[in-house]
């Protein structure tokens, strides 16, 4: 597969990812908002996407190995988008209540690591109080928004390049 297919495919993505993970940065540490447990696992899974995508660029796989990276990296989006979506819902849903659940840091400093990723699944109560916005969307829908979009990306030029292929192959 030429270079500038495979480059064009997951370079774009993982701008994109790391531009995310830089405003989520910004918004800990710049402007002071203590992320949540769901917040985290977001940021898990959209680390997992810039791996993917940055041993994609500098792979520079073949046919079967661009569709390779692609499902890594649609999987990680995916993930990513559920948990958004979760936390999206538990914000909306903010008459529910979760109890009385202590913060992220002292599950991750004392609880086992089988109630730490429950926690970071389901979320905890630290979850629904809405933080900060920007165009009237949370910190949550942007990310649900972000992921939809990175995977779109991936698809897009995923179809574009499968087409291509089978079009060379045609003439041959």
């Amino acid at each position: 597969m030429p270079l500038p297919r495979v480059r064009s495919m997951f370079l774009p993505a993982f701008l994109a990812s790391v531009l995310m993970l830089a405003v989520a940065l910004y918004l800990e540490w710049g402007m002071a908002l203590s992320p949540c447990s769901l917040c985290y696992s977001q940021r898990l899974f959209l680390g997992g996407f810039v791996l993917v995508c940055f041993c994609a660029v500098l792979h520079l796989p073949g046919p079967f190995g661009t569709y390779v990276y692609a499902g890594l990296a649609l999987l990680f989006a995916a993930a990513g988008a559920l948990i958004a979506a979760r936390h999206v819902w538990l914000q909306g849903a903010s008459a529910l209540t979760l109890g009385c659940q202590p913060s992220m840091s002292y599950f991750i400093e004392s609880m086992p690591l089988s109630q730490l990723l429950k926690v970071m699944v389901l979320g905890s109560s630290e979850c629904v109080p809405i933080n900060w916005s920007f165009l009237d969307l949370t910190v949550p829908e942007w990310s649900l928004l972000a992921f939809v979009l990175l995977a779109l990306l991936l698809l897009v030029r995923l179809f574009a390049y499968r087409h291509a292929v089978i079009r060379r192959l045609a003439n041959n």
